[in-house]
């Protein structure tokens, strides 16, 4: 089968379309036909060896795909420990659903991991309350793109997201953002930052942050939040360091940062099919609208990391493993 690996650690040069033998199931598990592999912002990180879990060379990259089982059957999404930028791919028959017919291939990789952490960053970390305000770092993004149409459709008083230019600000506001803010503010200055988020929440602090940034972005949103304000980091795209927390500063306002990785679900199958079964109805009834980015063709799997990291993309990135 033709599949990305990696043998070396670094950026998107180092992901090579090789030949290698097809993947052996084992108990529980299905070998699958991938007609289309999902491409997440967290794989940069995985092919750096930089996330939160160390990486064993050589790897092929890639943790959903959806196809059909070899030999034939139901089309599914799955979610994967890796593997996923190949032509077949192993799956745990616990880690994947059938997709329904009025679904795509690219909306439904939208709703497997990024889908389903929005729903979790919202439902089970942060216990959205209804009329509260959320602000959603990245909203233009392909976790941010759905946690901001999550947010209204759950009742949020207020929804804010952040966006690094115009056209991906008038996107969020399209979805369901009542207000929008410049993260590139953050990048001198948190207090500035902050005020901005402040301002765009009628000039009062925000009860709920879903940060994926890191650094000034995570700083300044700490700051923002009002009295029991949670925020919720799933994310270190900025690669900076973030600052250390004080207690102090928690109990001052009350305040909770709340760390969320999908990983956790994934060892519990019964919260990822609350979420997926949740998010594939609502697509599939026309309820929950996935922005799908791109299709590469896995030839090409470089020039999709590259528009990754230059942030150039929105919504939901795949490749195409037959091109």
């Amino acid at each position: 089968m033709r599949a990305v690996q990696i043998t070396r650690f670094g950026g998107p040069e180092v992901l090579d379309v090789v030949d290698l033998p097809d993947p052996v199931p084992g108990e529980g598990q299905k070998v699958y036909d991938v007609s289309t592999a999902g491409v997440n912002y967290a794989d940069t990180h995985q092919i750096e060896n930089s996330y939160l879990a160390a990486q064993q060379l050589p790897l092929i990259p890639g943790a959903e795909f959806v196809g059909t089982p070899v030999g034939g059957g139901q089309r599914v999404v799955g979610l994967l420990d890796g593997g996923g930028y190949a032509e077949k791919v192993v799956a745990n028959d616990v880690l994947t659903w059938a997709v329904p017919d009025g679904v795509s291939d690219e909306q439904a990789l939208a709703t497997v991991l990024q889908g389903s952490t929005a729903w979790h960053l919202l439902r089970t970390s942060a216990h959205l309350a209804e009329g509260e305000s959320v602000v959603v770092i990245a909203g233009a993004g392909g976790v941010g793109s759905l946690a901001v149409q999550l947010a209204r459709r759950w009742g949020a008083g207020r929804v804010i997201a952040t966006a690094s230019s115009p056209e991906k600000r008038a996107l969020a506001e399209e979805l369901g953002a009542h207000a929008t803010v410049d993260p590139a503010l953050a990048d001198d200055d948190p207090k500035q930052f902050t005020g901005a988020l402040r301002e765009a929440n009628g000039g009062k602090p925000v009860d709920i942050v879903l940060e994926m940034t890191g650094g000034n972005v995570f700083s300044g949103s700490l700051s923002a939040l009002a009295p029991f304000g949670r925020l919720v980091t799933y994310g270190m795209a900025a690669r900076q360091e973030t600052p250390s927390v004080p207690p102090g500063m928690l109990m001052q306002k009350s305040r909770a940062v709340i760390g969320f990785w999908l990983a956790h679900c994934m060892a519990r199958p019964q919260m990822m099919d609350a979420a997926m079964n949740d998010l594939l109805a609502m697509v599939d009834a026309g309820e929950l609208k996935p922005v799908v980015g791109g299709r590469y063709p896995m030839s090409n799997v470089k020039d999709a990391h590259q528009d990754l990291l230059a942030r150039r993309t929105t919504g939901k990135l795949v490749l195409d493993p037959a091109r």
